[in-house]
């Protein structure tokens, strides 16, 4: 989900800042460089080359700057990150955007402090919606529930933010292809990860024609393989 909000409004120009730490911030930064487009980061570290935290992200640190972004920090440039800093930053990502998207949160997280921030500053909050026994929902549920704005696809973004003068993202069309058998399989896919035994079951093929169907769509850009020959569309 995080991929798809932020390649649609990367390609539309908008901005997405983040804090470049594991897990939601990098997959952020990383979906908008693919799609071209521009992203800050701002750190709990200093921006000097070893100190920018963490560490398996300063290629894409770099990544960021080669593309039109910027690492943005209020630490001297070799400051080592502490448990304090981190926080601390989120009230800089919160006062550069025009509003907070919280899309994975645990009931006490960093990402809701940025969204307390927002709140604050009196810029908006969104947030995209969990089933009610997952763990990392809890934080953009409570927020729903306290009025945040739900998001379940990026023109949602685009209304809460009042951007009238960008173009409304279209969704792309289905995509097709000759083959019979991936087209069986693509069929019985969602956005929801599916393993490779449910899509045989689902699709009532053998196997090994699953197996090649699969690697041949993941090729073509049709599928995703999430790990553990789980599935999803792109």
């Amino acid at each position: 989900i995080c991929e798809d909000l932020m390649n649609s409004l990367a390609v539309q120009g908008i901005v997405i800042v983040s804090g470049l730490a594991l897990g939601i911030d990098g997959v952020s930064h990383t979906s908008t460089l693919s799609a071209g487009g521009t992203t800050v980061a701002v750190l709990g570290s200093g921006i000097g080359r070893d100190s920018v935290y963490p560490v398996a992200h300063q290629q894409l640190s770099e990544k960021i700057i080669s593309q039109g972004g910027a690492l943005i920090s209020e630490y001297p440039p070799e400051f080592q990150p502490t448990q304090y800093s981190f926080p601390a930053r989120n009230r800089i990502i919160a006062g550069l955007s025009l509003g907070t998207l919280v899309i994975e949160a645990p009931a006490k997280s960093g990402a809701l402090i940025t969204a307390h921030c927002a709140l604050d500053y009196n810029r908006e909050v969104l947030a995209v919606p969990h089933t009610i026994t997952s763990p990392t929902g809890a934080g953009p549920n409570n927020l729903i529930k306290l009025g945040a704005k739900l998001v379940s696809e990026p023109n949602d973004i685009l209304e809460a933010l009042n951007l009238q003068s960008v173009k409304q993202i279209i969704p792309p069309n289905k995509p097709t292809t000759a083959n019979p058998t991936e087209e069986k399989i693509y069929n019985h896919l969602t956005k929801e990860p599916k393993n490779i035994d449910q899509i045989i079951l689902d699709s009532q093929l053998d196997s090994a024609a699953v197996n090649s169907a699969l690697a041949i769509m993941e090729i073509k850009g049709l599928i995703k393989n999430l790990g553990g020959m789980n599935y999803i569309k792109k």
